[in-house]
């Protein structure tokens, strides 16, 4: 139930080729306490309780608990969730042995594009395709529940 992954910003749309699955995401937060976050997604047909714990000295691994739910249970925590609802399409692109998931945000946090990718160890390496730029893994502020709070266009 540890999650390890790395956030990059992304340098351009040529992903977008690439992806072998594309969803559209609405995500809200019940807690975005960073010792015990607690977000309601809903992605395509499904959605999910999920609980995350507060990242490591890295921010590269953290405890992950996610449990799915009925779409109609997560449309009625979606309402009772903290203001700043995350809007965005998840693009899966299959690079390697891995597959990374990169998040087109909408609304207040347009114009912001972010790759992860999950491991199974922090030093564990991978390929980076070329439209991958800065490391943001270990900055707050890229964080889904950070952004749902301080919106990218505050910046």
């Amino acid at each position: 139930m540890i999650e390890i992954e790395r956030k990059f910003l992304v340098t351009s749309e040529a992903f977008k080729k690439e992806a072998f699955e594309q969803n559209r995401i609405k995500q809200g937060y019940l807690s975005s306490v960073p010792e015990r976050t607690v977000r309601i997604r809903v992605k395509a047909d499904n959605a999910y309780i999920t609980i995350k714990g507060v990242s490591n000295e890295t921010g590269m691994s953290r405890f992950e608990w996610e449990k799915e739910i009925p779409v109609a249970e997560a449309e009625k925590l979606l309402l009772l969730c903290e203001k700043g609802a995350i809007d965005k399409t998840r693009f899966e692109i299959k690079i390697g042995n891995h597959t990374y998931e990169v998040d087109e945000f909408y609304g207040e946090n347009k114009g912001l594009i972010i790759a992860e990718i999950e491991l199974h160890s922090e030093g564990e390496t991978f390929e980076k395709p070329s439209w991958l730029g800065k490391e943001v893994t270990n900055d707050n502020r890229y964080y889904n529940s950070n952004l749902s709070i301080n919106p990218f266009m505050n910046w």
